[in-house]
């Protein structure tokens, strides 16, 4: 079993942001593969199915942004998912906007979402698929915050179709394998 973890702001003011990368690809991979996110536990929405054969949960985090880990940790602990088998998505600014990089593991950087969930994890070995937002001369937080205008969105979206691509190709062949084709 997959726990696949997409970080974002539950809000709905900031559902159409840069910070929400995390539950736009869920989003994806959700209508892709017939998964309501839709239960609530773990202080996150989730759903269950299988995609390509493979277990797997989906789940959005609904605690503010920092506090992440509490929502992951809950679902790993209470379906015992090894580390290894845990995906996390989120928003990146050194990465430019319609491009992803996938790790087998990586520090936090200034990312408060992941800095959380390595809080909780105890560990940087996990994979996780980073989705480029890039970034520009504004105050960081207001840029990530800042709603996407149509033209962006059109560029953000190939991102996050080739993340959730990524995902299914972790779960159909293996990290490696999908480093060497989306990276």
């Amino acid at each position: 079993m997959y726990l696949i973890v997409g970080l974002g702001n539950p809000e709905p003011e900031y559902s159409n942001t840069r910070h929400n990368m995390g539950f736009d690809v869920l989003n994806a991979i959700s209508k892709k593969n017939k998964i309501e996110i839709c239960k609530r536990k773990f202080n996150g929405l989730y759903g269950m199915g299988e995609i390509v054969n493979q277990k797997v949960i989906l789940l959005k985090p609904q605690t503010y942004m920092n506090e992440s880990g509490i929502s992951l940790i809950e679902a790993k602990n209470f379906y015992k998912i090894p580390t290894e088998n845990i995906i996390v998505i989120y928003d990146d600014v050194d990465i430019e906007v319609g491009k992803i990089r996938i790790r087998e593991q990586g520090s936090a950087n200034t990312h408060n979402g992941m800095k959380s969930v390595v809080k909780y994890l105890g560990t940087k070995e996990f994979p996780r698929i980073r989705v480029g937002i890039g970034k520009n001369d504004k105050d960081i937080v207001d840029y990530v915050l800042e709603q996407i205008d149509k033209f962006e969105r059109v560029k953000i979206n190939e991102g996050i179709e080739k993340a959730a691509l990524a995902v299914e190709e972790i779960l159909k062949s293996n990290i490696q394998t999908a480093m060497n084709k989306y990276n």
